[in-house]
């Protein structure tokens, strides 16, 4: 399974590989719904960041996404298993600088 990656494709080259060659494990991030757009601009937010991800459809959501044009069971997001905790804490959205939290 190939999680995914295309094989020649820019996050098949930027995801992480181990000293074999073969890309590092995958590892679930989180399932956000298509509706909003929601996993499209996680995916975008992760690679402004410089981590690369990987998607599946879960259950029937691939049938879904060519016949209806989006998976009604969400998209699964997967991260290279060595940059998880990097990726859950952009989802947590919080500040680093106390300046932005209190809005200046």
């Amino acid at each position: 399974m190939s999680w995914g990656l295309h094989k020649f494709g820019e996050e098949y080259d930027a995801w992480p590989k181990g000293p074999d060659g073969e890309p590092e494990e995958p590892a679930f991030l989180t399932n956000l719904s298509q509706l909003d757009m929601a996993s499209d601009m996680l995916r975008n937010m992760l690679s402004a960041y410089g981590i690369p991800s990987a998607i599946r459809y879960p259950g029937d959501g691939a049938f879904g996404k060519v016949m209806i044009g989006m998976s009604g069971n969400g998209v699964d997001i997967f991260v290279p298993k060595s940059l998880l905790e990097d990726a859950q804490e952009l989802l947590k959205g919080e500040p680093e600088n106390d300046q932005l939290q209190e809005g200046i």
